[in-house]
């Protein structure tokens, strides 16, 4: 079983003193909540005393309060991010108040003719002092072109991060620039296929690394961590719950850890350009035990008044002993199955949060077309202050040719719950949650009844 996590990296464009042709070593380090941590090491040819160093082609969306640069006897005494990009409307903002050249050429004998302008706006148009007329720059057939004496300061080709620093002394110094960055974030996809006579699967999962940060990253050292980082102002609680998993697993997932995250180095250097989407292959296992169950859910303790299809789910375990043996980072998982030419079909799909090794899951896929459930509220009575107890009935149907189990989960339990009576034997899914695995005949019916006191 082969399982392996693709990611990013970043290539920063390091415009210091020191020549550009110089050995880098950069690594990128994502994570799935739109962070990435871009580290680049690379010696510096240094003068003593202050001096300025430019970062070009640093991320566009760099969070400039992270960043850190060290090297052996070098201090850092002011840091600024230039993010103000040259563009056409950048410049001629920029010249208000100045003077520049327009250079108009008649389209009936090709001569040009120029002049000195003063630009006194460059709101939704641009106005100019020519002489002693104001004229509106415009695009009046006539070709023209503005001629400006040099680029402001505070304009730049890229972004670019600048940093004054003092230096003890001359000479190259090995340096890390370090920061955080929104725009590169990795998700992971799963292609599951399903063999219902064999109840078994074959999984693969791909890792989408999509950089939107306005940089590319190129041949970088790459590793993806899997779990949420808590940042300030990221939307504050998240629920604890994980979609599609049944029960939280125990078993030591492969791979390494940082804290109490799971990390996925890539086995090469990578490369992904600005505004690209790459997939990348990092788990396939065959032969993974998986059974297609029914699955009728109720919240309450209520009566419906129609019934209810049923869910169709997958359920697996990526345990050891299931075949599988590996933690899950969050994704959606599309279900294949093969049709009577043996092709495979898309049946369903279905999102999981953080899945730790040896958990139980359910996939959802559809609803089913001839099973269903439909629960009944047969008497409610107070026991005493703090308990209530209730009598269901549950009438499951099942108009397919061959019998089926059906799922049943109630939940709606509150604490110092018991189960009073029941026509078949259940079991406590969670705190809140009972459920029976119920056997329904082909073209037929079963009635499940159940009685439980619960409080609150």
């Amino acid at each position: 079983m082969n399982r392996r996590m693709m990611l990013a990296s970043a290539a920063l464009l390091l415009a210091p003193l020191a020549a550009q042709a110089q050995t880098r070593d950069v690594s990128v380090t994502i994570y799935n909540s739109n962070l990435a941590l871009v580290e680049d090491a690379r010696p510096l040819d240094l003068k003593a005393g202050r001096q300025k160093l430019e970062f070009k082609d640093v991320s566009a969306a760099i969070r400039p309060e992270t960043v850190s640069l060290s090297a052996p006897g070098v201090t850092i005494l002011e840091q600024n991010f230039d993010y103000d990009l040259l563009t056409p409307d950048k410049l001629m903002e920029k010249a208000v108040g100045q003077k520049v050249k327009i250079v108009r050429t008649n389209p009936g004998d090709g001569k040009e003719t120029t002049e000195v302008a003063t630009v006194l706006a460059a709101n939704q148009g641009v106005v100019l002092k020519i002489g002693d007329r104001i004229e509106v720059l415009r695009d009046d057939g006539v070709p023209t072109r503005v001629i400006f004496d040099k680029v402001p300061e505070t304009l730049r080709a890229r972004p670019t991060l600048s940093v004054s620093v003092e230096a003890a002394g001359a000479g190259t110094r090995q340096a890390k620039l370090s920061y955080l960055t929104s725009g590169l974030s990795w998700k992971a996809d799963y292609v599951a296929l399903f063999d219902e006579a064999k109840s078994t699967m074959d999984l693969q999962g791909w890792i989408t690394l999509s950089n939107n940060s306005g940089t590319p990253f190129e041949n970088a050292r790459t590793q993806l961590v899997a779990g949420d980082v808590n940042q300030l102002n990221d939307g504050g609680y998240r629920s604890s719950r994980s979609p599609g998993m049944i029960s939280a697993g125990t078993e030591s997932g492969v791979g390494e850890r940082v804290a109490d995250y799971y990390v996925y180095p890539l086995p090469e250097r990578t490369t992904i350009a600005s505004n690209q989407n790459k997939q990348v292959g990092f788990l396939s296992a065959q032969g993974v035990t998986a059974k297609k169950v029914y699955e009728v859910r109720e919240g309450w303790f209520t009566s419906q008044a129609e019934p209810t299809k049923a869910v169709v789910a997958i359920q697996f375990s990526n345990a050891r002993l299931a075949g599988l043996g590996a933690q899950l980072p969050m994704g959606t998982m599309r279900v294949y199955m093969r049709d009577a030419a043996g092709d495979p079909k898309f049946v369903g799909e279905n999102a999981i949060g953080h899945t730790p090794a040896g958990s139980e899951l359910s996939i959802k896929t559809g609803e089913a077309f001839d099973v269903s459930g439909q629960a009944t509220l047969v008497a409610e009575s107070r026991v005493s202050k703090r308990l209530t107890r209730y009598e269901m009935k549950y009438l499951l149907r099942n108009a397919k040719d061959q019998p089926v189990t059906v799922e049943l989960r109630q939940g709606g339990l509150g604490r110092d719950s018991t189960v009073k009576a029941e026509s078949l034997k259940g079991r406590r899914i969670d705190a809140g949650t009972l459920g029976w695995s119920v056997p329904v005949p082909a073209n037929g019916e079963t009635v499940l009844t159940f009685t439980v006191e619960t409080g609150w």
